[in-house]
């Protein structure tokens, strides 16, 4: 919501029924509507230049890079040869970005639903391009479910989610369901591993909860990190699930030695010694959290997801 107060004019962004985020705009770079979702970029003072999907603030210059490299590293350093890499959503190129960062991987899909987003990202967003060069990139404009329903059994490593936030208003609810995760289950090889991110941990924890308990009624594994993000206002959470290795599973100097064995260079946040550091203040948050969440399954959410085919925050799936 665009409001104005005197001669500035300003984002009013509701996190909660109860709680709201308001900031600055010194500049609107670009406003518009694809097939699926408006489209905001903008100039702040407070977060520098935003990317906003109807209305909701997606990801900043200022602090994408966190939010970006904790989705994509953890997994990636867990797996002990990942090669092949599919990531569902991630239409502003950042997720792809990162993932490129590993020399050694062979094959990285990307797949999302609204192609005018991406072409939209790449002539306004200065961190989205970079991502979209790598001739390793197979870009697909696609239903990210039912792409990946189509492509061989064992297939992946790692499959990385990316999709716009779990509601039951939106479509991307369908990704985060139990049939979601039984078929992410068999596409990913012998020791997959599937990341990603949720929700707020401490506004809306039972959401965060119920992601996790959904994936671990599916993969024999679970882990749940998280990180203050300046431009999303909250502490937020990313679930790991696993056929083998997870992320807390590794201790920063593994993680260290893994990344240089694996010639990733550029990264700006995680390391070692942000990973130990992570996994370590989760836990003290996690004994403050009470909600046990509850099973997401296809059938909760049917019946919304038909009569909002075009419902807010649905378009990166």
């Amino acid at each position: 919501m665009l409001i104005r107060i005197s001669s500035t004019k300003f984002v009013l962004e509701w996190i909660t029924e109860s709680l709201a985020s308001l900031y600055g705009i010194e500049e609107v770079i670009y406003s518009g509507r694809t097939r699926y979702q408006r489209v905001d970029i903008l100039r702040t003072r407070d977060f520098g230049v935003v990317l906003l999907l109807d209305g909701f603030l997606q990801s900043s210059g200022e602090d994408e890079f966190i939010y970006h490299e904790l989705l994509v590293h953890p997994a990636m350093v867990a797996h002990p040869r990942p090669r092949r890499v599919l990531i569902i959503g991630g239409g502003e190129g950042a997720t792809a970005r990162e993932v490129e960062r590993y020399l050694d991987v062979e094959e990285i899909q990307m797949v999302d639903l609204d192609g005018e987003l991406i072409e939209i990202v790449k002539k306004y967003l200065p961190w989205g391009r970079e991502g979209f060069e790598d001739p390793r990139l197979k870009l697909v404009i696609a239903e990210g479910r039912e792409y990946l329903s189509k492509q061989p059994d064992e297939h992946y490593d790692v499959i990385i989610m990316d999709a716009t936030d779990p509601s039951e208003e939106g479509l991307s609810i369908q990704l985060y369901t139990r049939e979601f995760y039984e078929l992410a289950f068999r596409k990913l090889g012998a020791r997959g591993i599937i990341v990603t991110h949720a929700a707020p941990l401490l506004i809306r924890d039972a959401v965060v909860a119920s992601v996790q308990k959904t994936m671990a009624s599916v993969f024999p594994r679970t882990c749940l990190y998280a990180s203050y993000v300046k431009s999303l206002e909250a502490m937020w959470s990313f679930i790991a699930g696993s056929k083998g290795i997870l992320p807390s599973d590794l201790r920063g100097g593994e993680v260290d030695k893994r990344l240089e064995e694996r010639g990733v260079k550029g990264l700006r946040f995680y390391s070692g010694e942000v990973h130990d550091a992570i996994f370590a203040l989760t836990r003290s948050y996690l004994k403050h959290v009470k909600a046990e969440g509850v099973t997401y399954s296809d059938g909760m959410f049917s019946k919304a997801a038909s009569q909002n085919p075009k419902s807010p925050r649905a378009g990166a799936l």
